[in-house]
């Protein structure tokens, strides 16, 4: 398969593993089969919208994240620029998920519009 699928593949597998998933969790986290999950962690597959918005929410990462990954959004400046915050965050290796959790929910209450 493409190029795409193969890294967003990796980007899920790296994810999973940083939220310390196991692929069965994930799969079960994300309403999806465990052969199905792990032939998309291996770019085989292209999954759907709702599938990447599944397994993004089982991942407690944007859909738009996802889809910027699967190369489904335009790429744009910084418009958004919390998204790339809060991106940037849940990828940092040297962060715990509850760190992460914790830093995204003080950066939000300081963004939030009133």
């Amino acid at each position: 398969m493409n190029d795409n699928w193969k890294n967003l593949g990796e980007f899920i597998k790296a994810q999973r593993e940083l939220a310390n998933l196991s692929l069965r969790q994930l799969a079960d986290m994300a309403d999806i089969s465990n052969p199905y999950l792990g032939q998309i962690e291996r770019g085989m597959y292209k999954p759907s919208a709702d599938v990447l918005k599944n397994i993004a929410s089982a991942l407690r990462i944007s859909a738009e994240a996802m889809y910027s990954q699967a190369g489904l959004l335009d790429e744009k400046p910084a418009a958004a620029g919390e998204r790339t915050v809060e991106d940037a965050i849940k990828l940092d290796p040297a962060l715990t998920t509850d760190q992460k959790e914790t830093l995204i929910r003080i950066y939000q209450g300081f963004t939030e519009r009133r």
